[in-house]
């Protein structure tokens, strides 16, 4: 049986650090004899690798010398020199003890990863001395995902002879290629790598070392161990076939959600109570029916409150959500030129109802289709609070409107919000475009989706003219909206964009 040391030095933010013992737990191991070892640069000692080591009796914690600041933040990190070295050290510790235990490899992770399932396994199976498993990072928040791995120098990204003089241009092609290779699944000869990397036997009997070479002014001790290893004539390679999650920041715990569902297929958890909100004040004819119907596919109860509506909007509440439970209260009285009490009150009988989601739509909200299938994947993200949608204003059945006062699809919006009793919300009290949540739920995590909505409400003359007229009754000085905006409404020939499907 094969005998693995999987390895790591550690100093990590509690929540990136569960996740990454978590996928180590995951990883598939069943022909294989693993066996952990970790050094702990924790100020105290870390009580999460603690506890794995009382799960996993083959654990060795080694404990560090945690001098120095370690500087993250949602832009990069930042490594001073002397970090580097120290993190070389506690590198080669391990690789020492790898070799005193006489592993047939030691897997070098960083403690910001999560592994798929199937990379040990796949990497061995690959028969390489030295080889890394391929993820992809933004180093900094505006720039494009680009791998841990490189051709050769300090991190360069493009092939080249010595004797070659490069244009910018043919510097820019030659790298797009390299980037467009990993892109696909395969095992590819490079010139550095690093944080993800299997290292056999025999390259550790031979030597290799994460040992500042003095004369060598490439900075990062990965590059140091790969020139090395290079001299000591072994290759390096990278593979790309199961990319681990990097997760370079906390901001980016929400999509490792996202990245677990597609790739652990145990990770299934549990659908939240998910409650549907909605305000109705006589929507017979109108779009009701294919909202709620729709909206029916995935919620698990609703509530509308129906503002003292004089036509069939209660019943064709009913019919709508026949398989659905919800309840419908019925104002005696029409508030709707007070806008924010109803919006608190229909947030109050929501609430009742014990939901651990809410989703507030108006009633001429449609969302596109396939919402049903993905709204699991928002609800179940133990990394976010509220997720936002891009609202479009349909002008017509098939065109949006866009100008400079008609571009609520520019921005992202919030429709769904998890429930916290504990949190104290407050609302933005005024009588007209008040908002369908409280207004302090913006300090929240969220999440941005790319399901659009339609905002069906303007898509007839006929409802053009009623939101003009109420818009001027209730607001004719422009206090709470924008009166140019109001003044737009009834504007001839509008700028109208095609709704592509």
């Amino acid at each position: 049986m094969t005998n693995v040391m999987i390895a790591s030095p550690v100093r990590q933010k509690p929540m990136i650090l569960k996740e990454f013992l978590w996928s180590l737990n995951q990883l598939k191991t069943e022909t294989l004899d693993v066996k952990y070892a970790f050094v702990d640069d924790h100020e105290e000692p870390s009580t999460q690798l603690k506890e794995f080591a009382r799960q996993h009796s083959k654990t060795t914690l080694i404990a560090g010398k945690p001098d120095g600041e370690y500087l993250r933040d949602e832009i990069t990190h930042y490594w001073p020199e002397q970090l580097m070295w120290k993190v070389a050290t506690y590198k080669d510790q391990l690789l020492a003890l790898a070799k005193l235990e006489n592993c047939d490899y030691i897997f070098l992770v960083d403690s910001d990863l999560v592994l798929h399932p199937d990379t040990l396994i796949h990497l061995i199976s690959l028969g390489k001395d030295i080889i890394s498993e391929v993820y992809w990072t933004s180093w900094n928040p505006q720039s494009p995902a680009l791998p841990q791995v490189w051709l050769w120098g300090q991190y360069e990204l493009y092939a080249k002879q010595r004797t070659e003089t490069l244009s910018e241009v043919e510097i820019n092609t030659r790298s797009f290629q390299f980037l467009n290779r990993l892109r696909i699944p395969g095992t590819y000869k490079v010139g550095g790598i690093g944080a993800c990397t299997l290292i056999s036997r025999k390259a550790l009997e031979a030597g290799v070392s994460f040992q500042e070479l003095y004369n060598l002014q490439l900075i990062g001790e990965d590059r140091h161990f790969c020139i090395r290893a290079a001299a000591l004539g072994f290759d390096l390679f990278a593979d790309t076939h199961y990319p681990p999650f990097h997760i370079y920041r906390e901001s980016e715990l929400s999509l490792l959600h996202f990245y677990k569902l597609d790739n652990f297929p145990d990770y299934r958890p549990t659908k939240p109570r998910l409650i549907l909100g909605m305000l109705v004040r006589n929507e017979a004819g109108k779009f009701l029916d294919i909202v709620l119907k729709q909206t029916a596919k995935f919620i698990d109860a609703a509530v509308l409150l129906d503002d003292a509506s004089d036509d069939a909007t209660v019943e064709l509440c009913h019919q709508a959500l026949a398989q659905v439970p919800h309840k419908i209260i019925s104002n005696q009285f029409p508030q709707f030129n007070n806008e924010i009490i109803l919006r608190k009150q229909l947030w109050q009988l929501t609430i009742q109802q014990n939901p651990d989601w809410i989703l507030i739509l108006d009633a001429d909200e449609l969302f596109e289709d396939r919402i049903a299938l993905e709204i699991y994947k928002y609800i179940t993200n133990p990394y976010i609070d509220i997720v936002k949608f891009r609202l479009y204003d349909m002008w017509d059945q098939e065109h949006y409107r866009e100008d400079a006062y008609w571009c609520a699809h520019k921005y992202y919006r919030t429709f769904l919000v998890r429930y916290n009793p504990n949190f104290e919300y407050s609302w933005n009290e005024i009588p007209l475009h008040c908002g369908r949540f409280p207004s302090n739920i913006h300090c929240l995590s969220s999440f941005e989706s790319e399901i659009r909505i339609k905002h069906l409400g303007w898509s007839t003359p006929e409802l053009k003219l009623a939101k003009y007229a109420r818009y001027k009754t209730l607001d004719p000085d422009a206090k709470y909206g924008i009166k140019e905006q109001y003044d737009s409404i009834l504007e001839q020939n509008p700028n109208l964009i095609r709704w592509n499907e």
